[in-house]
């Protein structure tokens, strides 16, 4: 194998798991699903996430304003919807009845859940971060509660068959390949 080529500075970290995240004015006259890709676990202890959102999207305001958001993980299935819910503005359109989705009231916060997604993170935001980015801000959150279908134990990738954004192109995520400390047995 020859050497690396070098290219100018890029996102080009990947996968990374595209989600839906849902949220609601304070009134609770405005909702909307927003999808983002550039998400992340922050702690364990607390249970944390980050979300990256752009000022100029209308979510932007309703996660401020009403202090909270809820990331849904799609599946494999809902691909039209999470690509739908990136590409239209919240502002013009009902996300929700648009793409055929649920709103349903979430156990801890305002925003809604998507019933349809099988994992739910309720978050009650924390933070935004806004001097580390010309283009987006970061959001943390807290989480607060989960939800996730209805079914035996807990969450089955096998099932719930989660996809992975890379470089604009959604993909399933294949076959398990190891569960964590399997090199050290």
């Amino acid at each position: 194998m020859g050497g690396k080529k070098f290219l100018d500075a890029d996102t080009c970290m990947f996968p990374v798991p595209p989600v839906m995240v849902s949220c609601t004015s304070k009134d609770g006259k405005k909702r909307n699903i927003i999808t983002l890709a550039w998400v992340g676990v922050l702690s364990s202890d607390p249970p944390m996430v980050g979300i990256c959102i752009r000022p100029t999207r209308f979510s932007y305001k309703l996660i401020e304003e009403a202090g909270d958001f809820v990331v849904n993980i799609p599946s494999e299935g809902q691909a039209r919807a999470v690509d739908y819910c990136g590409m239209v503005t919240g502002g013009a359109k009902d996300k929700f009845k648009e793409c055929g989705l649920t709103a349903v009231a979430a156990s801890k916060v305002t925003s809604p859940l998507i019933q349809e997604c099988p994992v739910s993170l309720e978050c009650k935001l924390v933070r935004v971060v806004k001097d580390y980015s010309r283009s987006h801000h970061l959001f943390l959150g807290e989480i607060v509660a989960v939800a996730v279908s209805e079914g035996p134990g807990g969450i089955d990738m096998g099932k719930v068959k989660p996809i992975a954004f890379c470089n604009g192109e959604y993909w399933g995520l294949g076959k398990l390949l190891g569960r964590m400390g399997f090199s050290k047995k």
